[in-house]
Protein backbone atom coordinates (compact mmCIF):
# COMPACT_ATOMS: atom_id res chain seq x y z
CA UNK A 1 0.00 0.00 0.00
CA UNK A 2 2.27 2.71 -1.27
CA UNK A 3 -0.42 5.29 -1.97
CA UNK A 4 -1.26 7.88 0.64
CA UNK A 5 -4.12 7.12 2.95
CA UNK A 6 -6.83 9.72 2.31
CA UNK A 7 -9.57 8.23 4.49
CA UNK A 8 -10.73 5.86 1.74
CA UNK A 9 -8.97 2.51 1.66
CA UNK A 10 -7.55 1.31 -1.63
CA UNK A 11 -9.50 -1.57 -3.12
CA UNK A 12 -7.27 -4.65 -3.16
CA UNK A 13 -7.15 -7.34 -5.81
CA UNK A 14 -8.12 -10.94 -5.15
CA UNK A 15 -4.46 -11.97 -4.98
CA UNK A 16 -3.53 -9.17 -2.60
CA UNK A 17 -6.24 -10.36 -0.24
CA UNK A 18 -5.00 -13.93 -0.80
CA UNK A 19 -1.50 -12.91 0.29
CA UNK A 20 -2.88 -11.16 3.38
CA UNK A 21 -4.82 -14.24 4.48
CA UNK A 22 -2.45 -17.05 3.48
CA UNK A 23 -0.71 -17.09 6.86
CA UNK A 24 -3.94 -18.36 8.38
CA UNK A 25 -3.37 -21.58 6.43
CA UNK A 26 -0.31 -22.34 8.54
CA UNK A 27 -1.87 -21.15 11.80
CA UNK A 28 -4.87 -23.39 11.31
CA UNK A 29 -2.74 -26.32 10.15
CA UNK A 30 -0.95 -26.34 13.50
CA UNK A 31 -4.12 -25.53 15.44
CA UNK A 32 -6.03 -28.39 13.77
CA UNK A 33 -3.35 -30.92 14.59
CA UNK A 34 -3.61 -29.80 18.20
CA UNK A 35 -7.42 -29.80 18.27
CA UNK A 36 -7.70 -33.16 16.57
CA UNK A 37 -5.08 -34.97 18.60
CA UNK A 38 -4.58 -33.36 22.03
CA UNK A 39 -7.36 -35.29 23.78
CA UNK A 40 -5.92 -38.51 22.34
CA UNK A 41 -2.38 -37.53 23.35
CA UNK A 42 -3.62 -36.93 26.87
CA UNK A 43 -5.38 -40.29 26.93
CA UNK A 44 -2.31 -42.04 25.51
CA UNK A 45 -0.41 -40.50 28.41
CA UNK A 46 -2.93 -41.81 30.94
CA UNK A 47 -5.64 -39.12 31.28
CA UNK A 48 -9.22 -40.13 32.07
CA UNK A 49 -12.28 -38.63 30.28
CA UNK A 50 -13.23 -36.40 33.21
CA UNK A 51 -9.70 -34.96 33.28
CA UNK A 52 -9.77 -33.87 29.61
CA UNK A 53 -11.66 -30.55 29.98
CA UNK A 54 -9.30 -29.33 32.71
CA UNK A 55 -6.26 -30.26 30.64
CA UNK A 56 -7.63 -28.08 27.83
CA UNK A 57 -7.60 -24.96 30.02
CA UNK A 58 -4.43 -23.74 28.30
CA UNK A 59 -6.21 -22.60 25.16
CA UNK A 60 -8.84 -20.34 26.75
CA UNK A 61 -6.66 -19.01 29.54
CA UNK A 62 -3.85 -17.98 27.22
CA UNK A 63 -6.37 -16.48 24.81
CA UNK A 64 -7.96 -14.50 27.63
CA UNK A 65 -4.62 -13.10 28.74
CA UNK A 66 -2.64 -12.83 25.53
CA UNK A 67 -5.08 -11.65 22.85
CA UNK A 68 -6.17 -8.27 24.31
CA UNK A 69 -2.58 -7.46 25.26
CA UNK A 70 -1.31 -8.32 21.79
CA UNK A 71 -4.18 -6.34 20.29
CA UNK A 72 -3.30 -3.31 22.42
CA UNK A 73 0.39 -3.54 21.56
CA UNK A 74 -0.16 -4.12 17.85
CA UNK A 75 -2.44 -1.06 17.66
CA UNK A 76 0.57 0.97 18.83
CA UNK A 77 3.40 -0.79 16.96
CA UNK A 78 5.15 0.27 13.79
CA UNK A 79 8.23 -1.40 12.32
CA UNK A 80 9.65 0.29 9.19
CA UNK A 81 9.81 -3.01 7.29
CA UNK A 82 7.29 -5.29 9.01
CA UNK A 83 4.55 -2.78 9.78
CA UNK A 84 2.01 -2.97 12.60
CA UNK A 85 0.66 -6.51 12.83
CA UNK A 86 3.33 -8.50 11.00
CA UNK A 87 6.02 -8.35 13.73
CA UNK A 88 3.61 -10.29 15.94
CA UNK A 89 2.91 -12.77 13.15
CA UNK A 90 6.62 -13.45 12.82
CA UNK A 91 7.53 -13.87 16.50
CA UNK A 92 4.50 -16.03 17.23
CA UNK A 93 5.11 -18.24 14.21
CA UNK A 94 8.71 -19.00 15.15
CA UNK A 95 7.77 -19.94 18.71
CA UNK A 96 4.73 -21.97 17.65
CA UNK A 97 6.68 -23.95 15.07
CA UNK A 98 9.33 -24.94 17.61
CA UNK A 99 6.69 -26.03 20.12
CA UNK A 100 4.85 -28.14 17.56
CA UNK A 101 8.04 -30.19 17.34
CA UNK A 102 8.22 -30.47 21.13
CA UNK A 103 4.58 -31.36 21.88
CA UNK A 104 4.40 -34.97 20.56
CA UNK A 105 7.63 -35.80 22.39
CA UNK A 106 6.05 -35.08 25.78
CA UNK A 107 6.97 -37.81 28.24
CA UNK A 108 4.02 -37.34 30.60
CA UNK A 109 0.52 -35.95 30.71
CA UNK A 110 1.66 -32.95 32.75
CA UNK A 111 4.53 -32.18 30.43
CA UNK A 112 2.09 -32.17 27.51
CA UNK A 113 -0.20 -29.82 29.46
CA UNK A 114 2.70 -27.45 30.18
CA UNK A 115 3.85 -27.40 26.57
CA UNK A 116 0.27 -26.73 25.50
CA UNK A 117 0.16 -23.58 27.63
CA UNK A 118 3.25 -22.16 25.93
CA UNK A 119 2.14 -23.34 22.48
CA UNK A 120 -1.28 -21.74 22.77
CA UNK A 121 0.26 -18.50 24.00
CA UNK A 122 2.50 -18.44 20.93
CA UNK A 123 -0.36 -19.26 18.54
CA UNK A 124 -2.41 -16.45 20.05
CA UNK A 125 0.45 -13.99 19.48
CA UNK A 126 0.29 -14.91 15.80
CA UNK A 127 -3.46 -15.30 15.38
CA UNK A 128 -4.97 -12.30 17.17
CA UNK A 129 -3.52 -9.58 14.92
CA UNK A 130 -4.71 -11.41 11.78
CA UNK A 131 -8.33 -10.40 12.42
CA UNK A 132 -7.32 -6.75 12.86
CA UNK A 133 -4.97 -7.03 9.85
CA UNK A 134 -7.93 -7.74 7.53
CA UNK A 135 -10.08 -5.03 9.08
CA UNK A 136 -7.18 -2.53 8.88
CA UNK A 137 -6.57 -2.97 5.19
CA UNK A 138 -10.01 -3.61 3.67
CA UNK A 139 -13.00 -1.32 3.38
CA UNK A 140 -16.52 -2.34 4.42
CA UNK A 141 -17.34 -3.78 1.00
CA UNK A 142 -14.30 -6.07 0.92
CA UNK A 143 -14.28 -7.21 4.55
CA UNK A 144 -16.78 -10.01 3.97
CA UNK A 145 -14.48 -11.34 1.23
CA UNK A 146 -11.41 -10.96 3.44
CA UNK A 147 -12.87 -12.81 6.41
CA UNK A 148 -14.43 -15.42 4.11
CA UNK A 149 -11.00 -16.02 2.58
CA UNK A 150 -9.59 -16.56 6.06
CA UNK A 151 -12.34 -19.15 6.56
CA UNK A 152 -11.39 -20.73 3.25
CA UNK A 153 -7.75 -21.12 4.30
CA UNK A 154 -8.82 -22.39 7.72
CA UNK A 155 -11.03 -25.01 6.10
CA UNK A 156 -8.37 -26.12 3.62
CA UNK A 157 -5.65 -26.35 6.27
CA UNK A 158 -7.90 -28.22 8.66
CA UNK A 159 -8.89 -30.67 5.92
CA UNK A 160 -5.29 -31.50 5.09
CA UNK A 161 -4.21 -31.65 8.73
CA UNK A 162 -7.10 -33.94 9.61
CA UNK A 163 -6.17 -36.43 6.91
CA UNK A 164 -2.42 -36.19 7.45
CA UNK A 165 -1.95 -38.96 10.09
CA UNK A 166 -3.88 -41.43 7.94
CA UNK A 167 -2.13 -40.35 4.74
CA UNK A 168 1.23 -41.00 6.40
CA UNK A 169 0.11 -44.55 7.21
CA UNK A 170 -1.58 -45.41 3.90
CA UNK A 171 0.71 -43.63 1.43
CA UNK A 172 4.07 -43.52 3.18
CA UNK A 173 3.76 -46.63 5.39
CA UNK A 174 4.45 -44.75 8.61
CA UNK A 175 3.68 -46.94 11.61
CA UNK A 176 0.81 -46.41 14.04
CA UNK A 177 2.99 -47.94 16.74
CA UNK A 178 3.71 -45.81 19.78
CA UNK A 179 7.03 -44.03 19.92
CA UNK A 180 8.79 -44.32 23.26
CA UNK A 181 5.71 -46.08 24.56
CA UNK A 182 3.46 -43.03 24.31
CA UNK A 183 2.56 -41.26 21.03
CA UNK A 184 1.92 -43.09 17.71
CA UNK A 185 4.59 -42.40 15.12
CA UNK A 186 2.18 -41.07 12.48
CA UNK A 187 0.89 -38.43 14.90
CA UNK A 188 4.47 -37.52 15.86
CA UNK A 189 5.50 -36.90 12.24
CA UNK A 190 2.25 -35.01 11.57
CA UNK A 191 3.20 -32.50 14.25
CA UNK A 192 6.65 -32.09 12.69
CA UNK A 193 5.11 -31.33 9.32
CA UNK A 194 2.67 -28.95 10.99
CA UNK A 195 5.50 -26.98 12.57
CA UNK A 196 7.15 -26.46 9.18
CA UNK A 197 3.90 -25.51 7.41
CA UNK A 198 3.03 -23.04 10.17
CA UNK A 199 6.28 -21.13 9.80
CA UNK A 200 6.45 -21.09 5.99
CA UNK A 201 2.83 -19.94 5.57
CA UNK A 202 3.13 -17.07 8.02
CA UNK A 203 6.43 -15.99 6.49
CA UNK A 204 4.68 -15.80 3.11
CA UNK A 205 2.14 -13.32 4.45
CA UNK A 206 4.77 -11.34 6.35
CA UNK A 207 6.85 -10.74 3.24
CA UNK A 208 4.08 -10.54 0.59
CA UNK A 209 1.76 -8.07 2.34
CA UNK A 210 1.92 -4.40 3.24
CA UNK A 211 0.21 -2.13 5.74
CA UNK A 212 -0.67 1.54 5.94
CA UNK A 213 2.20 3.54 7.54
CA UNK A 214 1.46 5.21 10.89
CA UNK A 215 1.14 8.70 9.41
CA UNK A 216 -1.58 7.33 7.15
CA UNK A 217 -3.41 5.15 9.65
CA UNK A 218 -5.99 6.34 12.17
CA UNK A 219 -4.71 3.78 14.65
CA UNK A 220 -1.85 6.11 15.62
CA UNK A 221 -3.93 9.23 16.04
CA UNK A 222 -5.89 8.32 19.17
CA UNK A 223 -5.62 10.47 22.27
CA UNK A 224 -6.09 7.28 24.26
CA UNK A 225 -2.52 6.18 23.51
CA UNK A 226 -1.50 7.85 26.77
CA UNK A 227 -3.51 5.37 28.83
CA UNK A 228 -1.85 2.36 30.38
CA UNK A 229 -2.55 -1.04 28.95
CA UNK A 230 -4.77 -2.25 31.80
CA UNK A 231 -6.68 1.03 31.93
CA UNK A 232 -7.26 1.02 28.18
CA UNK A 233 -8.46 -2.59 28.13
CA UNK A 234 -10.89 -1.94 31.01
CA UNK A 235 -12.11 1.30 29.40
CA UNK A 236 -12.67 -0.50 26.10
CA UNK A 237 -14.62 -3.30 27.78
CA UNK A 238 -16.86 -0.84 29.64
CA UNK A 239 -17.53 1.17 26.47
CA UNK A 240 -18.06 -1.70 24.02
CA UNK A 241 -20.40 -0.80 21.15
CA UNK A 242 -23.89 -2.26 21.61
CA UNK A 243 -23.59 -4.44 18.49
CA UNK A 244 -20.40 -5.92 19.92
CA UNK A 245 -22.24 -6.80 23.14
CA UNK A 246 -24.95 -8.57 21.16
CA UNK A 247 -22.43 -10.47 19.04
CA UNK A 248 -20.54 -11.33 22.22
CA UNK A 249 -23.63 -13.06 23.62
CA UNK A 250 -24.07 -15.08 20.42
CA UNK A 251 -20.41 -16.14 20.56
CA UNK A 252 -20.70 -16.94 24.27
CA UNK A 253 -23.39 -19.50 23.43
CA UNK A 254 -21.84 -20.75 20.17
CA UNK A 255 -18.33 -21.64 21.24
CA UNK A 256 -19.05 -24.08 24.11
CA UNK A 257 -20.77 -26.24 21.51
CA UNK A 258 -17.58 -26.29 19.46
CA UNK A 259 -15.42 -26.95 22.49
CA UNK A 260 -17.51 -29.98 23.45
CA UNK A 261 -16.99 -31.29 19.92
CA UNK A 262 -13.22 -30.76 20.18
CA UNK A 263 -13.07 -32.23 23.69
CA UNK A 264 -14.95 -35.43 22.92
CA UNK A 265 -15.76 -36.05 19.26
CA UNK A 266 -12.57 -37.89 18.25
CA UNK A 267 -12.25 -39.94 21.42
CA UNK A 268 -16.01 -40.59 21.47
CA UNK A 269 -15.92 -42.06 17.98
CA UNK A 270 -12.84 -44.14 18.84
CA UNK A 271 -14.25 -45.55 22.08
CA UNK A 272 -18.03 -45.68 21.52
CA UNK A 273 -18.38 -46.30 17.80
CA UNK A 274 -15.18 -48.30 17.18
CA UNK A 275 -15.08 -49.77 20.71
CA UNK A 276 -11.37 -49.17 21.09
CA UNK A 277 -9.38 -48.37 24.21
CA UNK A 278 -6.20 -46.25 24.36
CA UNK A 279 -4.52 -48.72 26.71
CA UNK A 280 -5.83 -52.24 26.00
CA UNK A 281 -6.68 -51.96 22.27
CA UNK A 282 -4.71 -48.99 21.08
CA UNK A 283 -4.64 -50.05 17.40
CA UNK A 284 -8.44 -50.08 17.16
CA UNK A 285 -8.61 -46.89 19.16
CA UNK A 286 -6.12 -45.21 16.80
CA UNK A 287 -8.15 -46.37 13.79
CA UNK A 288 -11.21 -44.77 15.38
CA UNK A 289 -9.28 -41.56 15.91
CA UNK A 290 -8.18 -41.58 12.29
CA UNK A 291 -11.78 -42.03 11.12
CA UNK A 292 -12.92 -39.19 13.37
CA UNK A 293 -10.14 -36.99 12.07
CA UNK A 294 -10.98 -37.77 8.44
CA UNK A 295 -14.65 -36.93 9.02
CA UNK A 296 -13.47 -33.73 10.68
CA UNK A 297 -11.35 -33.17 7.61
CA UNK A 298 -14.53 -33.37 5.51
CA UNK A 299 -16.02 -30.80 7.88
CA UNK A 300 -13.16 -28.54 6.94
CA UNK A 301 -13.37 -29.34 3.24
CA UNK A 302 -16.99 -28.20 3.35
CA UNK A 303 -15.84 -25.09 5.22
CA UNK A 304 -13.32 -24.45 2.44
CA UNK A 305 -15.92 -24.79 -0.31
CA UNK A 306 -18.77 -23.08 1.47
CA UNK A 307 -16.61 -20.05 2.30
CA UNK A 308 -16.72 -19.09 -1.38
CA UNK A 309 -20.52 -18.82 -1.19
CA UNK A 310 -20.61 -16.61 1.91
CA UNK A 311 -20.17 -13.26 0.10
CA UNK A 312 -22.97 -14.29 -2.30
CA UNK A 313 -25.30 -15.24 0.57
CA UNK A 314 -24.50 -12.02 2.41
CA UNK A 315 -25.49 -10.10 -0.70
CA UNK A 316 -28.82 -11.96 -0.84
CA UNK A 317 -29.95 -12.28 2.80
CA UNK A 318 -27.45 -10.21 4.81
CA UNK A 319 -24.76 -11.14 7.31
CA UNK A 320 -27.14 -11.76 10.19
CA UNK A 321 -29.44 -14.25 8.47
CA UNK A 322 -26.50 -15.97 6.79
CA UNK A 323 -25.01 -16.60 10.23
CA UNK A 324 -28.35 -17.72 11.71
CA UNK A 325 -28.95 -20.28 8.95
CA UNK A 326 -25.44 -21.67 9.24
CA UNK A 327 -25.64 -22.06 13.04
CA UNK A 328 -28.94 -23.95 12.79
CA UNK A 329 -27.53 -26.30 10.14
CA UNK A 330 -24.40 -26.95 12.19
CA UNK A 331 -26.40 -27.61 15.34
CA UNK A 332 -28.41 -30.29 13.57
CA UNK A 333 -25.19 -31.83 12.33
CA UNK A 334 -23.68 -32.14 15.82
CA UNK A 335 -26.89 -33.52 17.32
CA UNK A 336 -27.02 -36.21 14.62
CA UNK A 337 -23.60 -37.57 15.68
CA UNK A 338 -25.15 -39.23 18.72
CA UNK A 339 -27.55 -41.27 16.59
CA UNK A 340 -25.10 -42.47 13.93
CA UNK A 341 -24.61 -46.24 13.80
CA UNK A 342 -22.57 -46.50 10.60
CA UNK A 343 -19.22 -44.67 10.82
CA UNK A 344 -19.41 -43.35 7.25
CA UNK A 345 -22.57 -41.37 8.08
CA UNK A 346 -20.36 -39.14 10.20
CA UNK A 347 -19.20 -37.54 6.96
CA UNK A 348 -22.71 -36.13 6.53
CA UNK A 349 -22.93 -34.94 10.13
CA UNK A 350 -19.57 -33.24 10.01
CA UNK A 351 -20.31 -31.72 6.62
CA UNK A 352 -23.28 -29.90 8.16
CA UNK A 353 -21.03 -28.65 10.97
CA UNK A 354 -18.60 -27.42 8.31
CA UNK A 355 -21.25 -25.02 7.01
CA UNK A 356 -21.59 -23.52 10.49
CA UNK A 357 -17.83 -23.40 10.98
CA UNK A 358 -17.35 -21.34 7.80
CA UNK A 359 -19.76 -18.74 9.13
CA UNK A 360 -18.50 -18.79 12.73
CA UNK A 361 -15.00 -17.99 11.49
CA UNK A 362 -16.06 -15.01 9.41
CA UNK A 363 -19.52 -13.51 9.90
CA UNK A 364 -19.16 -12.33 13.54
CA UNK A 365 -15.89 -10.57 12.70
CA UNK A 366 -17.29 -9.07 9.54
CA UNK A 367 -20.35 -7.79 11.43
CA UNK A 368 -18.16 -6.50 14.24
CA UNK A 369 -15.60 -4.63 12.13
CA UNK A 370 -18.11 -2.05 10.96
CA UNK A 371 -19.02 -1.06 14.52
CA UNK A 372 -15.66 -0.57 16.25
CA UNK A 373 -13.25 2.38 15.98
CA UNK A 374 -10.46 2.02 13.43
CA UNK A 375 -7.87 3.17 15.94
CA UNK A 376 -8.81 0.37 18.38
CA UNK A 377 -9.32 -2.47 15.93
CA UNK A 378 -6.66 -4.69 17.51
CA UNK A 379 -7.70 -4.29 21.12
CA UNK A 380 -11.40 -4.78 20.36
CA UNK A 381 -10.70 -7.89 18.30
CA UNK A 382 -8.75 -9.19 21.32
CA UNK A 383 -11.56 -8.31 23.73
CA UNK A 384 -14.08 -9.99 21.44
CA UNK A 385 -12.09 -13.15 21.97
CA UNK A 386 -13.08 -13.02 25.67
CA UNK A 387 -16.50 -14.28 24.66
CA UNK A 388 -14.92 -17.30 23.02
CA UNK A 389 -12.50 -18.21 25.78
CA UNK A 390 -14.64 -17.46 28.85
CA UNK A 391 -17.20 -20.17 27.99
CA UNK A 392 -14.34 -22.55 27.26
CA UNK A 393 -12.87 -21.84 30.69
CA UNK A 394 -16.25 -22.52 32.27
CA UNK A 395 -16.59 -25.74 30.30
CA UNK A 396 -13.04 -26.80 31.16
CA UNK A 397 -13.57 -26.25 34.88
CA UNK A 398 -17.07 -27.64 35.33
CA UNK A 399 -17.81 -30.04 32.47
CA UNK A 400 -15.54 -32.78 33.77
CA UNK A 401 -17.83 -33.09 36.79
CA UNK A 402 -20.88 -33.12 34.54
CA UNK A 403 -19.26 -35.86 32.45
CA UNK A 404 -18.59 -38.16 35.39
CA UNK A 405 -21.73 -37.42 37.44
CA UNK A 406 -24.52 -36.93 34.93
CA UNK A 407 -23.33 -38.18 31.54
CA UNK A 408 -21.42 -41.22 32.88
CA UNK A 409 -18.49 -40.33 30.59
CA UNK A 410 -20.68 -40.59 27.48
CA UNK A 411 -18.53 -38.57 25.13
CA UNK A 412 -21.00 -38.47 22.26
CA UNK A 413 -23.77 -37.21 24.54
CA UNK A 414 -21.47 -34.27 25.30
CA UNK A 415 -21.15 -33.67 21.54
CA UNK A 416 -24.95 -33.69 21.25
CA UNK A 417 -25.20 -31.02 23.95
CA UNK A 418 -22.82 -28.98 21.83
CA UNK A 419 -25.27 -29.23 18.94
CA UNK A 420 -28.11 -27.93 21.11
CA UNK A 421 -25.97 -24.92 22.01
CA UNK A 422 -25.40 -24.11 18.32
CA UNK A 423 -29.16 -24.20 17.74
CA UNK A 424 -29.69 -21.88 20.70
CA UNK A 425 -27.02 -19.49 19.39
CA UNK A 426 -28.80 -19.34 16.03
CA UNK A 427 -32.11 -18.44 17.68
CA UNK A 428 -30.49 -15.77 19.86
CA UNK A 429 -28.69 -14.29 16.85
CA UNK A 430 -31.97 -14.05 14.94
CA UNK A 431 -33.62 -12.20 17.84
CA UNK A 432 -31.02 -9.72 19.08
CA UNK A 433 -28.55 -8.91 16.27
CA UNK A 434 -29.28 -5.82 14.20
CA UNK A 435 -28.41 -6.07 10.52
CA UNK A 436 -26.05 -3.45 9.15
CA UNK A 437 -27.60 -0.80 6.96
CA UNK A 438 -26.62 -1.20 3.35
Amino acid sequence: MNTAYTGVKVKLSFWQIWNMCFGFFGIQFGWSLQMGNMSAIYEFLGATPEQIPGLWLAAPMTGLLVQPIVGYLSDRTWHPKLGRRRPFFLVGAILSSVLLFVMPNSGSMWMAAGVLWILDSSINVTMEPFRAFVADNLDDKQRSLGFAMQSMFIGLASFIAGYLPQVLVNWFHVSRAKTNGSIPQNILISFYIGGAVFLVSVLYTVFKSKEYPPSQNKATESNEDKKGIAQDIIHSIVHMPIQMKRLALVNFITWPGLFLMWFYYSTGVASQLFHGDPITSSDIYTMGLEHANTTSAILNLVTFGFSFTLPFLVGKIGKKMTHVACLLIGGMGLISVYYVQQPNLLYVSMGLVGIAWASILSMPYSMLAGFIPEQKMGIYMGIFNFFIVLPEIIASIFFGKIMSTYLHNDRLMAVQIGGVLLLLAGVVCAIIIKEEKK
